[in-house]
């Protein structure tokens, strides 16, 4: 008997393009997008433009066109991208004519109409701002560039405006400051669609290991350790990080890597600062936090499933890296 051949989850993505929007909110999670629909086949990305106008200036000045009209209904599990915009568009006047005032209210009373139960929203930049006018991050933890802060606070009352954040994720609502923070943004999202593997493919095709998770100054800890270009250590990161719970010995990881495991050792040295046994438990610490603070299994349980001998040992890596223990995180994460 043949199998059937799977076939891809579709996430139907509408991009609203609001007037002046500056192009790298568009471009950069874009991007992201467009790559992640390459390196695998379980989910894939369909995206639609939509606005109150069918052609629009961006931020540099180049005029946009073959946007479509903005639908009635969206999909019951569509995602929505609300990209930020500019007042000085590159060449024009410092200004907002009073038509493209008109055009963001369209897109205000569209969104607030349209998203519904069921429906993620993800802004970049000021986008934040229409979305907090249409009463949507009432209720929400959320963020939005450094310089429409007080903006936000003003125009969303309701929501729990955080700053110093490069992006937040509060379920159905999906925020991130400035501009590139997109970017880390959707990063953040493929890894929760398709996996940490797709979003690591994707951040090392874009050359952005140095990205940062949205709790501002961290660093992500799957892309730590990963501003090198050197592909035989790139080989043994990607290995451990589809799979951090099996058992890694160097050995192995010399094969994927295609090196000898003296030579193996002394590369991961001197491109990342970490031994191989620190990354791998690097990457089992990541997994760890991942469940314990979006599932309610027994830390024992944890520590099995991230690949620790024993929860001990789990809990003497984990010390190593946060001063909250797993359990008080968790407890911390459910107030919230």
């Amino acid at each position: 008997m043949i199998e059937p051949v799977p076939t891809a989850r579709t996430i139907n993505v509408f991009v609203v393009v609001p007037p002046r929007v500056l192009l790298l909110d568009v471009a950069g999670p874009l991007e992201v997008l467009r790559k992640a629909n390459l390196e695998q086949a379980a989910v894939h990305f369909t995206v639609s433009y939509v606005g109150p106008r069918a052609t629009g200036g961006s931020s540099i000045g180049l005029e946009l066109g073959g946007i479509a009209r903005l639908p009635d209904a969206l999909p019951p599990d569509a995602l929505v991208v609300v990209p930020g915009a500019t007042d000085a568009p590159l060449g024009q006047p410092v200004a907002t004519p009073a038509d493209d005032a008109a055009a963001e209210a369209t897109i205000v009373a569209w969104l607030a109409n349209v998203v519904q139960p069921g429906i993620r929203l993800v802004s970049t930049c000021s986008g934040a701002l229409l979305a907090g006018r249409a009463g949507l991050l009432d209720g929400y933890a959320c963020t939005t560039h450094h310089g429409s802060i007080a903006e936000l606070v003003r125009t969303a009352p309701r929501a729990r405006v955080l700053e110093n954040r490069l992006f937040v994720d509060d379920g159905a609502r999906l925020t991130s400051a400035g501009i590139t923070a997109g970017i880390d943004l959707m990063l953040h999202l493929v890894a929760q669609e398709a996996g940490h593997a797709t979003a690591l493919a994707v951040a090392h095709y874009l050359v952005i290991y140095l990205r940062r998770s949205g709790a501002d100054p961290q660093l992500s800890p799957w892309l730590e350790g990963r501003n090198h270009i050197h592909p035989a250590i790139h080989r043994a990161q990607d290995a451990v990080a589809a799979d951090p719970a099996r058992d890694w010995s160097v050995a192995a990881l010399a094969d994927i890597a295609a090196a000898s495991a003296r030579n193996l050792s002394r590369l991961f040295n001197e491109q990342t600062g970490l031994t191989v046994t620190d990354y791998v438990n690097r990457m089992r610490i990541a997994l760890a936090h991942e469940l314990v603070t979006a599932s309610q299994l027994s830390m024992e349980l944890v520590a099995e499933r991230a690949g620790f001998s024993s929860a001990r040992q789990f809990r003497r890596a984990w010390n190593r890296l946060y001063q909250m223990s797993p359990n008080r995180l968790r407890q911390v994460r459910a107030i919230r």
